[in-house]
């Protein structure tokens, strides 16, 4: 019962609220109408808009670096590798038309991994493919991703496939 009389009360001055901001309004737009009346129209500005294709041509795009490594991978999906993945500290993805910086970061998969914060690209190369990742949308921008090489039979060119090729560091049976 208690809660039924507090909704009326409270809906009842909810609405007389709304009828007070209601003639408050038109009190001042009556007011401030009658006060542009005197003054004069202010000069109309002229804005001239690129067409679309000077705004697309305009928009930063990077050219493939000289060099990089084509990765075609699932969907027709494509990015360019600029770098040694063997003994680079960072290289360089060409994604969707920009450069990415990569540093190498350290993992205990045995997977190469580059990754910038900054812009959230993250690369993951294992032996059979690479995928690159964004951290900003948590999404999977590329998968499946071979070189021309990996396609036919290959290995990936990582850091970890050269340590476990090479002679002096594998151990002898």
């Amino acid at each position: 019962m208690n809660k039924l009389l507090i909704a009326a009360i409270v809906g009842t001055l909810a609405t007389k609220s709304v009828l007070v901001s209601a003639d408050a309004f038109a009190a001042t737009t009556t007011d401030s109408s009658a006060s542009k009346a005197k003054r004069p129209a202010p000069a109309r500005r002229i804005i001239k808009r690129k067409p679309k294709a000077e705004a697309a041509a305009a928009a930063k795009t990077d050219p493939i670096p000289e060099g990089a490594t084509k990765w075609s991978c699932k969907d027709a999906m494509t990015f360019y590798l600029k770098g040694d993945m063997k003994r680079d500290a960072i290289v360089t993805v060409n994604w969707a038309k920009k450069d990415y910086k990569l540093p190498r970061q350290d993992t205990t998969t045995g997977a190469d991994r580059f990754h910038d914060s900054a812009s959230g690209m993250d690369l993951v190369v294992i032996p059979t493919k690479a995928m690159l990742f964004s951290d900003k949308d948590e999404s999977r921008l590329a998968d499946q991703c071979v070189t021309a090489e990996m396609a036919a039979g290959a290995t990936a060119p990582t850091q970890s496939e050269a340590l476990k090729n090479n002679p002096l560091i594998t151990p002898e049976k």
